[in-house]
Formats: C-alpha cells, sequence, structure tokens
C-alpha cells in the first residue's frame, strides 16, 4: 500500500501573495488525487484576519477532497503579543487558533498513514534566539515536549503505518540561503531522526528540496505560492510518495506560460526500515 501527500507551505497571503499561483494550487491540487494535504506553515503575511480568512477557504476547498493538516508558521504567530513569553504562550496564537483550531500540533490519520503535527515557530523567544540578529522572530525552535508527543502518535500507530511529522520550519540548510531554520539545529535533528518519522514535511526557506538524516529519515522542503521565492525560482509545491520500499519527493514547478504547475524533478530514497533491513543483512 503506498501513501500520497500533497504538500504545500509559506502561501503568504497578504500583499505578497501571488493569485494567479493561487488559483492554480486551488484547482490542481485536489486533482492529485493525495491521501491528504499538509501546509508546513506561513498561511499569512502578518497575521491578519483577512489573510487567516482567505487561507482558510483554501483549506476548506480542499478539504472536500481529501484530509488536510497545517501547522503555524513564524508569519502566523502574533509574537508581539507576548514578546519572550511574558504573557504566556496564548496570546501569540490566539488569532490563528480562530480559524485553525486549539491544537497547533494537530494529529492526522490516514488509511496507512499517521501524519503529526509539531509546532516550531514562536517567534522572539528565548528557544529560538542565536547570535545573529537576522534570526530574531524568524528563526524556530522544536522544544523536545513537540517531538515527545509525536513520537506517542507513532508509537501508538500500526507499525507498517507510515510516519509523516509536520512543522514549519527546514531542518536542512538551504542550497541558495545557506542557513538552517532552526537554532539548536543539530538536537533537533537527531530527535527527528530517533523518533522513526519516515518523511518530515517542512518549508520556510522559500525554495524546494529534499534529503535524509542519517537514521533515514526523508526531510520534504516544499517552496512558497507568493512572489516571495528565493533566487528568482519558479514557485512550487511537492508531491510526497511513501510505499513499502521508498518514498520519492516530486517537485511541482510554476509554469508560467503554460499558467500551471507541472511535474518537475524527483528525489527517491530508500524507506528507513528498508535501509535498517539491508545493513542488518550486510553485517
Amino acid at each position: 500500500m503506498s501513501v500520497t501527500i500533497a504538500h504545500l507551505a509559506d502561501v503568504h497571503f497578504g500583499g505578497v501573495a501571488d493569485l494567479e499561483l493561487v488559483e492554480a494550487v486551488e484547482a490542481q491540487v485536489p486533482e492529485l488525487g493525495a491521501d491528504a494535504i499538509v501546509i508546513s506553515g506561513d498561511v499569512a503575511q502578518r497575521a491578519r484576519h483577512g489573510e487567516f480568512q482567505r487561507a482558510l477557504a483554501l483549506v476548506q476547498g480542499f478539504r472536500r477532497v481529501a484530509p488536510v493538516l497545517v501547522v503555524p508558521g513564524n508569519h502566523d504567530v502574533q509574537w508581539w503579543r507576548s514578546p519572550f513569553g511574558l504573557l504566556g504562550p496564548a496570546p501569540r496564537y490566539a488569532k490563528y487558533r480562530r480559524y485553525f483550531g486549539a491544537d497547533l500540533g494537530p494529529v492526522l490519520e490516514v488509511p496507512g498513514a499517521v501524519i503529526a503535527g509539531m509546532v516550531s515557530a514562536h517567534g522572539l523567544s528565548v528557544g529560538s534566539l542565536t547570535w545573529n540578529q537576522r534570526d530574531l522572530t524568524v528563526k524556530g525552535h522544536l522544544p523536545k515536549a513537540e517531538t515527545d508527543r509525536a513520537a506517542r502518535a507513532f508509537a501508538a500507530a500500526p507499525a507498517e503505518s507510515v510516519k509523516v511529522a509536520v512543522l514549519h520550519h527546514n531542518v536542512l540548510r538551504g542550497r541558495l540561503s545557506q542557513r538552517m531554520g532552526l537554532a539548536h539545529w543539530k538536537d533537533a535533528q537527531d530527535r527527528l531522526d530517533a523518533i522513526g518519522a519516515d518523511v518530515v514535511l517542512c518549508g520556510h526557506d522559500h525554495e524546494e528540496g529534499a534529503g535524509d538524516l542519517p537514521r533515514g529519515t526523508v526531510i520534504s522542503t516544499a517552496g512558497t505560492i507568493s512572489t516571495r521565492s528565493r533566487g528568482q525560482r519558479p514557485c512550487s509545491f511537492n508531491v510526497v510518495t511513501v510505499d513499502e520500499g521508498a518514498v520519492s519527493v516530486r517537485h511541482w514547478r510554476w509554469d508560467r506560460p503554460a499558467g500551471r504547475f507541472v511535474p518537475s524533478d524527483e528525489a527517491r530514497f530508500a524507506r528507513r526500515h528498508a535501509r535498517q533491513g539491508a545493513a542488518a543483512g550486510g553485517r
């Protein structure tokens, strides 16, 4: 049995939204026949009501054809309502929760897969601080409580289920930006690899990508659906397919003359249990 997930990120409804791209996404993603649709953060640009309302309309349209999981990104967080968490976490996410529900890290189960959301977007927060001033309010961090929660969801699922983790910030270094999305990224990588995820879906860097971690967790980084594509590259989303032995990440890139996203290059990886079995057999 295979599982297919349409993976989007960084729609950025607001001043930088590219409406032609959005309309194409609304038309094409439902045609893919995906088992689930994931939007890994930054549905808004300034966390305004109108931006969230438009994002909710996108999600509701997708829900007519498949279950949808959304997690918040740094642009979805009103960090100025509680800088450094001085007033607790609730004010940061109050507006986002109004539209997308109280659970910031929802768990979605579909036949053959469990998909666990995690929160990496905290705004101006002690855990996200680095020595680089550019990182203020932009960098994310992944608390151990988030990976622990995902690990519990995976442990409760059937052993053969595809296990997918979702967060906003890019887990691998961006090829063009050369930046990591997460503070304390090595620790976060180790924990993500240890919880048994087959795939981690992320975004934030506005450049599509695919790679893997030492124990075999595959990382799918979706591009943006806005005018803020890194390096003026075509905007893109990913289609991730997992079967018994492999994980494939296919990038669908925007073709402006055609007015459509078209399937493009594909990265393919052995699924982690297949790698571990091969390694054990080679001893």
